[in-house]
């Protein structure tokens, strides 16, 4: 069965390219603000079925406030999930050139995952290489699959995002190193491309994670299509509910990741788990498919905000 997790990018940080993001966190964004709120969406998520955390070194503090509402609550049947491979720039503003800055070396992933380790302690279970691609070389570099395969000798487990145009290509490239454990990549109703790869992943027994099922709020609220915002009316729910009902529905799928930065939007997105994804609602949606590159044109054009 296909859960929802909840990952933490829109949490931990003030700003990030999610529309509306600005809008959802209000004006105080301090750090205690932001733990608050984090802490807040975490209960929320615990209580109502939540078990899977996702977070991030380049995600501001999101593993400082992930670590501590672990270690204050202590759930049980959890499962939670870092990367490494970025480093948060931002120093906390918004207005800034660039908000991380990306390097996939062994020195980074020996430097983050003892930092990662500071904050999650032995909460974390799944270590994973954020925003892998072919042309990075990181599938390729034997000093980090060597760091990396002695991380999973301690059980550990290793797994990877992909990102971008040739998500498949990288997927299938992960796939044939036998390296990893899991992968996450974006799949969404408009961007469907990584679906085959994704398929091969989970074959050969990868966990699959979804992220950006809703496309960084262009699947969602005022910004959804036409047609998806009219099949969200008929069925009570919103159009982001949708989104990740069909994510959920696809037979490779082991966990789509919720974005949610307040409870309500938890809600609205957990609404999903209520829907029921079927052949009819998918061929009335299939016009939504882009072609990957003007997705990632379009994505890549998103303000931080």
């Amino acid at each position: 069965m296909t859960v929802v997790g909840l990952g933490l990018a829109a949490l931990g940080r003030p700003a990030y390219i999610n529309l509306g993001h600005a809008a959802g966190l209000g004006q105080d964004r301090s750090p205690e603000a932001l733990r608050d709120r984090t802490h807040a969406v975490l209960d929320h998520a615990y209580s109502h079925g939540v078990r899977y955390f996702d977070a991030a070194r380049s995600y501001g503090l999101a593993e400082e406030f992930l670590g501590g509402w672990l270690r204050s609550r202590r759930p049980a049947g959890v499962t939670v999930a870092s990367k490494w491979g970025y480093t948060y720039t931002a120093n906390w503003l918004i207005d800034v050139a660039a908000h991380e800055v990306k390097d996939l070396t062994a020195a980074t992933l020996r430097r983050q995952f003892a930092e990662t380790r500071e904050h999650l302690g032995e909460w974390l279970q799944l270590y994973q290489i954020h925003s892998a691609t072919i042309e990075s070389g990181v599938l390729e570099d034997g000093e980090v699959l060597g760091e990396l395969a002695t991380l999973r000798e301690t059980g550990v487990a290793i797994g990877l995002t992909a990102t971008g145009a040739d998500q498949a290509a990288t997927i299938d490239r992960a796939v044939e190193t036998g390296a990893f454990d899991a992968v996450q990549a974006t799949w969404n109703l408009h961007e469907r491309a990584a679906g085959p790869a994704l398929a091969t992943a989970h074959e050969a027994g990868l966990r699959v994670v979804v992220k950006e099922s809703v496309a960084n709020g262009r699947l969602a609220g005022r910004a959804a299509p036409p047609e998806l915002a009219a099949a969200a009316r008929e069925r009570g729910v919103g159009p982001d509910a949708i989104a990740i009902a069909a994510a959920l529905a696809q037979p490779w799928s082991d966990v789509v990741l919720s974005g949610a930065s307040t409870t309500e939007m938890l809600d609205s997105n957990l609404a999903a788990l209520e829907l029921t994804y079927d052949a009819e609602l998918d061929e009335r949606l299939a016009g939504l498919a882009e072609p990957s590159a003007n997705y990632w044109d379009e994505r890549a054009e998103l303000d931080w905000n």
